[in-house]
């Protein structure tokens, strides 16, 4: 069996396994379908560029989720910021702006999430959306095990603050 199908096998059960996973992810962190499936095709093209650096196929998951978190990076890198007078902008409610529908829970979750700093936010989408355990994301993130279990404590207190002391733990998970 030549390496190259061997290499195409390989790829081809990462993009079924992971291909979900990864579009949920950037979908939260653009907040574009168009634009989370962009980043999850060049995500893609990058891990077939470099699929013989994956030493273990058990971190194949978290590999993936450091290549779409470079790439949606990468957008920013590139884009040159149009600067706008701030008396002109007419600013939407957050409700309306974040979903089609512009109403119900998962907007109104969705909003309070984006309003979190970068900090809580990025490790309880990692959990939440991506299901990695604390260590996986301690690992992605560079930080201890205690700092990832602190800031995901400290995002679901500021969640539950932002939606008026509501259980925050059921209405995040239904998100999945």
């Amino acid at each position: 069996m030549s390496p190259v199908s061997s290499k195409q096998r390989q790829f081809d059960a990462l993009v079924r396994g992971y291909s979900g996973d990864l579009f949920r992810y950037a979908y939260w962190l653009c907040g574009e379908e168009a634009l989370a499936q962009d980043l999850v095709q060049e995500s893609f093209l990058r891990a077939w560029r470099s699929l013989d650096s994956l030493r273990e196929t058990s971190a194949a998951k978290a590999w993936l989720i450091t290549i779409l978190r470079r790439e949606h990076a990468r957008l920013y890198e590139r884009k040159t910021p149009q600067f706008v007078d701030v008396d002109e902008v007419e600013v939407a409610d957050a409700r309306e702006a974040l979903t089609p529908e512009g109403s119900g829970e998962d907007a109104l979750i969705r909003a309070a999430m984006l309003k979190l700093d970068v900090k809580y936010r990025e490790p309880l989408l990692m959990q939440v959306l991506g299901g990695f355990s604390c260590e996986e994301i301690a690992r992605e993130l560079n930080i201890s095990s205690a700092a990832v279990m602190t800031q995901l404590f400290r995002a679901r207190q500021k969640l539950k603050a932002m939606l008026g002391g509501e259980p925050i733990e059921a209405q995040v998970y239904e998100l999945r």
